[in-house]
């Protein structure tokens, strides 16, 4: 069953049911996980490459804001009682005091910036869907670098939160602008 006025792909997609909305949320938060183990250790940085941006990107345009708010905040709950979901296995409070938490805790904002824009129809055009997922990744970006600030000097903040992860945050802002618009056309 779908319904043509739903705000969201997944709202379009799946009925309403929570049959099937907890699976299928529980997939997504999964996905969050799994995309924290996609990490690649820099040793001029504090900060990984992961690919829970492009999750989190994924998650806000999908599922639109209340669902990608509650998944990112559930993920960041996960891991501060101690479950091993944050890159290399990290957990517990401790992770929200050191250089990573700025990163982490913009998710939730970032989610919702992105699935507002998305229950607007900015997830079914791709250049709309581009600056959605741009704003998104600045938010990531901005709250990082704030927080990264108090660990490392300010004439290496960019060099070492920042610039090395621009032409991945590209890569994977494409790949999430491309995803939506070209599931809102197939399934038109």
């Amino acid at each position: 069953m779908t319904r043509s006025n739903a705000l969201t792909l997944y709202s379009h997609i799946l009925p309403s049911r929570l049959s099937i909305e907890i699976p299928v949320l529980l997939s997504f938060n999964l996905l969050l996980i799994a995309s924290a183990y996609i990490s690649i250790n820099l040793p001029f940085s504090p900060v990984p490459i992961t690919a829970q941006t492009f999750a989190v990107l994924v998650l806000g345009i999908s599922l639109g804001r209340t669902r990608a708010v509650g998944i990112t905040v559930a993920y960041l709950l996960e891991g501060a009682i101690g479950l091993p979901v944050f890159a290399g296995g990290a957990a517990g409070p401790g992770v929200f005091v050191g250089p990573t938490a700025g990163y982490l805790l913009a998710f939730p904002l970032a989610s919702f910036v992105i699935g507002s824009m998305a229950e607007q129809g900015w997830d079914r055009s791709y250049f709309r869907s581009i600056a959605a997922m741009t704003c998104g990744t600045a938010i990531i970006f901005a709250g990082g670098l704030a927080w990264l600030s108090l660990f490392i000097p300010a004439k290496a903040l960019l060099a070492s939160g920042l610039i090395p992860f621009l032409p991945g945050a590209a890569i994977k802002t494409a790949l999430a602008a491309v995803l939506l618009p070209t599931i809102w056309k197939l399934i038109k």
